[in-house]
This record gives C-alpha cells, sequence and structure tokens, in this order.
C-alpha cells in the first residue's frame, strides 16, 4: 500500500480537529479521463456521466470474504450513535448489465433528464464497481450498526436492476436521514489515483433545491474525506479536488435531489493498478469503511 507522504493542509486540519472532537469513538471520476461507455454513458461512478462500463468478466478480486453485515438492517439500543438514521447507498447493481435499456431511461434529476444508472466501471482484471461497493457497503454497515445507528440500503443486490439515481434520491429523503454516503470507486486514466469525496453545488431550479444542505453535506465531507486519509493511509485524489479530496458537482442527480446532506465517496481509481491493488483488498476495504464510519460518527455527534 502506497501511504500518503504529504497530507494537504486542509486535510490536516481536519484531522487535528477531528483527533480532539471525535470523544474516542474510534470511531469519491475522471473528468475527460475515462473511456467511452458502452451502453450506458459515461459516468463519475456515482451517477451517469463519466465512467466507462465494462463487458462482463470472469476478473475476481485477490480475494474475498464474506461480506460483513449482511441482513436486515437492525437498531441497537445503545451506541454513539443511537437514535441516528443513516443511508447507504451501493453504487450501481451486479445485474445493471443485464438491463441496459433500463438504466439508459431519462428519469427528472430536477434540473435536466438523466439516464437512470450505469453499470459503473471495473478493474482491468474484470472485477466489478458494483461487487465493490456493496462490499464495502456491508463492511460501513456493520461498524454503524455497532455505534448505534439505523442503517438503511437503497439496495442490497436484491432487485434486477436499480434503482434510479432519483429513487436513490427518494430512500434519504423518505428516511430522514441524519446523513447520506454514496459509496462508490472511479473509472479514470492509468496514473490517477486516490480517493476523492464529492459535495452537492448550489442547485435551485425546476424540482431541486440544494440550499439547504450544501454547508451540512460540506461537513459531512470534510470529516469523511480525513478519516480515510487517516484510516487508510491513502492520499486524496492527484486529479480532482486540488488536493483537498473533495470535488463539487452540480450534475447528479442524486446529490440536487436530496433534501438531507448526502455525499458521494469515490474510493479510488479502478482503472490504476495501485488504486486497483488497493480497492480489491479486503483489509483496505475494511480501513475505508471505518474510514468512512469515523467520519459520520464526528459529523454526526456535532
Amino acid at each position: 500500500m502506497a501511504a500518503a507522504a504529504v497530507v494537504p493542509a486542509a486535510l490536516a486540519g481536519w484531522l487535528a480537529w477531528q483527533t480532539l472532537g471525535d470523544g474516542g469513538d474510534g470511531g469519491t471520476d475522471g473528468q475527460g479521463a475515462a473511456a467511452p461507455s458502452v451502453s450506458a454513458p459515461a459516468s463519475p461512478s456515482g451517477e451517469p456521466s463519466r465512467e466507462p462500463e465494462e463487458k462482463p468478466s470472469s476478473g475476481k478480486p485477490p480475494e474475498k470474504p464474506a461480506s460483513p453485515g449482511a441482513g436486515p438492517s437492525r437498531k441497537p439500543a445503545s451506541g454513539p450513535l443511537a437514535g441516528k438514521t443513516v443511508v447507504v447507498d451501493p453504487g450501481h447493481n451486479p445485474g445493471n448489465r443485464n438491463h441496459t435499456a433500463e438504466i439508459n431511461r431519462q428519469v427528472d434529476v430536477g434540473t435536466h433528464r438523466k439516464e437512470c444508472d450505469t453499470t459503473g466501471t471495473a478493474t482491468n482484471a474484470g472485477y466489478p464497481e458494483a461487487e465493490f461497493t456493496l462490499d464495502v457497503a456491508h463492511r460501513l454497515r456493520k461498524l454503524l450498526e455497532e455505534r448505534g445507528a439505523t442503517v438503511k440500503f437503497t439496495q442490497d443486490g436484491d432487485r434486477p436492476f436499480g434503482p434510479c439515481v432519483d429513487e436513490r434520491a427518494r430512500v434519504g429523503n423518505e428516511a430522514g436521514a441524519d446523513a447520506v454516503v454514496s459509496v462508490h470507486a472511479d473509472g479514470s486514466a492509468a496514473g490517477n489515483r486516490g480517493f476523492h469525496v464529492i459535495l452537492p453545488a448550489t442547485v435551485h431550479g425546476g424540482g431541486a433545491d440544494t440550499r439547504p444542505i450544501v454547508e451540512e453535506s460540506r461537513r459531512l465531507g470534510e470529516r469523511i474525506a480525513g478519516k480515510l486519509v487517516e484510516r487508510t493511509g491513502s492520499a486524496p485524489s492527484n486529479y480532482i479536488g486540488g488536493g483537498t479530496g473533495l470535488d463539487v458537482r452540480d450534475d447528479l442527480g442524486g446529490l440536487n435531489l436530496s433534501t438531507v446532506p448526502k455525499v458521494f465517496v469515490e474510493c479510488g481509481n479502478m482503472r490504476d493498478e495501485q488504486d486497483a491493488a488497493l480497492l480489491t483488498d479486503g483489509e483496505w476495504r475494511q480501513k475505508a469503511a471505518l474510514g468512512m464510519a469515523d467520519g459520520i460518527t464526528v459529523y454526526l455527534r456535532g
């Protein structure tokens, strides 16, 4: 694993604040660089936009332990996050590749219309993003539930495809979630490395109004970014966000339609061999889940 040699100043500040403020609880595309989509538009891996679609492949990660946290969500009686609701949105769906007509259907994302979803990207060896996101989401759910949170998924590979990006936003809104985290991995060019967290821009038009959530979403994203550096040792993206690990976007329906604090986490670039080695490693995925859980915990504890 390549550890970050230098943590950007902004992240260093977050880390110092978090170390003092988390009370010992332990507690996201290649812009212009991704390959073009085949049957669904390229996406930033959060929604249809910039990441490449993969053909079915038999490639598997070097090891894939049983997904922790599988099964129905529960609500523990106590813990630092008792009374809090977190929605975890595993990006894409393993079945999307078999339903390209359905996921190419246009849906209203507030300011414009956009494809329902994409298949997501994959490593060069064929490990799909949709499998990665479910694995990390299961790990994250387990950690959050152990801390007392009620956790809801937008999907758990339990439906043929989707849900569409508008429905994903609706799940968080209807749950009255205290935080929503959409888990992804990028599909950019080789040499582009590191994670980034996508934050909602201020959007007001059509059916979209992010003004009430922009500030809180940024707080959530900053804390997750700082804790990802701390837990994984990985550096923020070297190609998006100017070294901060943060990227503000106004084109993602999942953010534009959200009425609760929400971010997308692009955990790394599946098209880069060094990042792919991390993303396909179960131990690193557990660290990534811990970083997200810690960031969420610090955010929710104020």
